[in-house]
């Protein structure tokens, strides 16, 4: 008897990966690929968006033929800041823009000239001045650099929609990826800026449907239930969501550490947003304040550095065990400086000065940990007492250690749960396929106790 399960596609920017699971949100197959980039017509790397959309069709042709699985529904999670743009004929007219691609300084010039200012700007779409991050300035950039390209799109989609776009052939725009710095966002007036209407984006931007809502599947998808997409850091809250009452944090970690409280209704002030604070917006439509940090992509930069430097191999990193004693030795001669949120501590070290490769390791997530313990602290409330740690970092005991001694007057908690983007996209969509209740231990939480003597 074939087992009821949903596939889901979850699309990072490096890897990308395919999901059944079943009625209790257990992974029953699962399937990773990685591309090569592309580039655009600047010749900046971008999504290599042919592979991607053939990589969807193969892999749900091959899924489709296993008997053992019914598939019952499909959705997507994906990375944020990234719109395809579809001509007339419903195919994409441009490359998918890296949100890494460097802006036009002479545009973001003209742009908070004619609307008031970087800071009034940030505050009422509750988005850090970000270039190509902000997605809505990626449309802004084509209208006055691009009119020709600009004039073609018919809609833009962000990456999610656009994923589940193929297998329903219906254009939508969903909250929580209009929601998360994009700048196009007014918070308190619940409607796109006024920015966005003026310029004649707000008709290139499909309707709005709810986050949870599901269309009837195209040939492709076989006719199945297809959600419309949720943006990835939003996804990631889902389980916690659902599982949790009492207030928490969830540091969602991967390329970037995403500090999200859903408990903090507090708004972003001109200061939050100068330190990469920002709202994002849950699956429901409420505000969750965030802080963002680049942790994860440093942590790759400099464990290389160190694996160059020491002659060993980066896959040793996964598995050094925390060390109290090289803790102490790092920190008693330290003197603090000044946070970077831009770059830690440990990119301007000298190498030569540590004794062997855990030495350094050590040093680098202390480093990291003091942009964590800034970034984080920016959304704590005072009705928070506990902090879960998702993703990679969940599983690394050097960072999970730092962290319960940065926070030492809260419980630290590593989450381990296979997949949490990857389940909350389900969860979203669980009414439509999923006919059991909804488990309440899909989460396995392991605490870290602060140490006594390691203070961050």
């Amino acid at each position: 008897m074939s087992i009821p399960v949903i596939a889901i596609f979850d699309v990072g920017k490096t890897n990308k990966k395919l999901f059944l699971f079943d009625e209790h949100y257990r992974i029953v197959y699962e399937k990773a690929a990685k591309f090569i980039e592309t580039v655009d017509e600047d010749g900046d790397p971008c999504e290599n968006l042919d592979s991607l959309e053939l990589s969807v069709f193969d892999s749900l042709r091959e899924v489709f033929r296993m008997a053992e699985y019914e598939i019952r529904a499909i959705n997507f999670s994906t990375y944020g800041a990234s719109f395809v743009h579809l001509g007339e004929d419903g195919k994409p007219v441009a490359p998918l823009y890296n949100y890494l691609k460097e802006f036009p300084k002479e545009l973001c010039e003209q742009f908070y000239k004619t609307y008031g200012g970087e800071g009034l700007w940030a505050k009422e779409t509750s988005s850090p001045v970000l270039g190509n991050l902000n997605s809505g300035m990626q449309l802004y950039r084509l209208k006055y650099q691009k009119p020709e390209l600009f004039a073609k799109i018919k809609y833009s989609l962000h990456l999610p929609q656009y994923m589940s776009y193929l297998l329903t052939g219906k254009p939508y725009t969903d909250i929580t990826s209009i929601g998360c710095h994009t700048g196009l966002w007014d918070f308190e007036k619940n409607d796109y800026h006024t920015w966005v209407y003026q310029e004649g984006i707000a008709e290139k931007l499909a309707p709005i449907v709810p986050s949870d809502g599901v269309l009837q599947g195209n040939d492709a998808a076989n006719g199945k239930l297809v959600g419309v997409g949720l943006h990835d850091s939003s996804a990631a809250l889902i389980p916690y969501l659902v599982n949790f009452t009492e207030p928490f944090v969830l540091i969602s970690t991967g390329t970037w550490c995403i500090s999200l409280n859903p408990f903090n209704t507090s708004a972003v002030t001109e200061d939050d947003l100068e330190n990469d604070c920002l709202c994002y917006m849950q699956y429901k439509g409420s505000p969750v304040k965030a802080s963002r940090l680049f942790a994860g992509n440093e942590h790759e930069i400099q464990t290389k550095k160190i694996a160059s430097h020491f002659d060993i191999n980066t896959s040793v990193f996964k598995h050094i065990e925390y060390d109290a004693d090289v803790v102490q030795k790092l920190k008693k001669d330290e003197s603090r400086q000044p946070v970077s949120l831009q770059q830690s501590a440990f990119a301007s070290r000298n190498l030569h000065v540590f004794e062997n490769y855990t030495e350094a390791y050590h040093q680098l997530i202390i480093d990291i940990m003091e942009q964590q313990l800034f970034s984080t602290s920016r959304i704590l409330s005072p009705n928070v007492k506990r902090i879960f740690v998702d993703g990679g970092f969940g599983k690394n005991a050097v960072y999970m250690n730092l962290l319960a001694a940065a926070f030492p007057q809260l419980e630290v908690f590593a989450a381990s749960m296979a997949q949490a983007t990857a389940v909350g996209t389900a969860i979203a969509i669980h009414h439509s396929w999923n006919n059991k209740t909804l488990p309440s231990d899909i989460i396995e939480l392991k605490y870290f106790s602060a140490p006594h003597h390691t203070i961050i």
